[in-house]
C-alpha cells in the first residue's frame, strides 16, 4: 500500500516540479530531464510493485458490457495520446489531447476494476491529469491550436490505435489478464 502511495506521490511531484519551482529546474538544464525521467521510471515501478503487493476491498467486477465500455475507451484513449489530435483534422483544437487519452486510460480502468489498490491508482492518476490540465492552462494561458491537418491522418492515427489496442491486450492475455472478455 505505501509503495503505492509513494509512487504516485513521486509521479506527481516529478510532473509538477517544473511548474512549481521553475527557477530550481532551470537551473538544472538538460541534466533536469534526465532527473525527471528518473523520477518518472522509479515511481512506476513503485506504482507496479505497490498496486501488485496490495490485497485490498472488492466493490466491483467486470461485466461483459463495462468490457466493452472500457475497449472503446481504450481505443480512444490510445488515439488521443497519438500524434493523431495534431496532426488530423478533427481534434486539432484540443489543447490536452495526451493528457485527455491519459484519463480516458484511468477511467476505463476504473470500470473494469473495483478494488481499492485500483481505485487508488487509477483514481489518483486520473486526479493527476485533471490537475496538470489545469496547471498548464494556468501557466500558460495563451496557446495557440497547430495547423488543421487531414482527415486521412485522423484515420490513420485511428487505425494505428486499434492495432495497439490488439498488441496491448495480448500483452495484458499473457500477463493473465483478459481485456476482451
Amino acid at each position: 500500500m505505501i509503495l503505492l502511495f509513494l509512487g504516485l506521490a513521486l509521479w506527481t511531484a516529478a510532473h509538477f516540479y517544473k511548474r512549481a519551482l521553475p527557477a530550481q529546474r532551470a537551473a538544472l538544464g538538460d541534466k533536469g530531464k534526465g532527473f525527471v525521467a528518473l523520477a518518472i521510471g522509479l515511481s512506476i515501478l513503485l506504482m507496479i510493485f505497490g498496486y501488485r503487493m496490495w490485497d485490498g476491498t472488492f466493490f466491483w467486477g467486470r461485466t461483459s458490457a463495462l468490457t466493452g465500455i472500457n475497449n472503446l475507451l481504450m481505443v480512444a484513449a490510445l488515439y488521443f495520446v497519438s500524434p493523431g489530435p495534431s496532426k488530423g483534422a478533427l481534434f486539432y483544437k484540443m489543447r490536452h489531447p495526451m493528457l485527455t487519452g491519459f484519463s480516458l486510460w484511468a477511467i476505463a480502468h476504473l470500470l473494469v476494476n473495483g478494488d481499492t489498490p485500483s481505485l487508488v491508482l487509477f483514481g489518483g492518476l486520473l486526479v493527476w491529469a485533471l490537475a496538470e490540465m489545469v496547471v498548464i492552462n494556468r501557466a500558460e494561458p495563451g496557446w495557440t491550436p497547430p495547423q488543421k491537418g487531414s482527415i486521412a491522418k485522423d484515420a490513420m492515427f485511428l487505425v494505428i490505435s486499434q492495432v495497439l489496442l490488439a498488441v496491448i491486450g495480448l500483452v495484458h492475455s499473457w500477463l493473465g489478464y483478459n481485456p476482451f472478455g
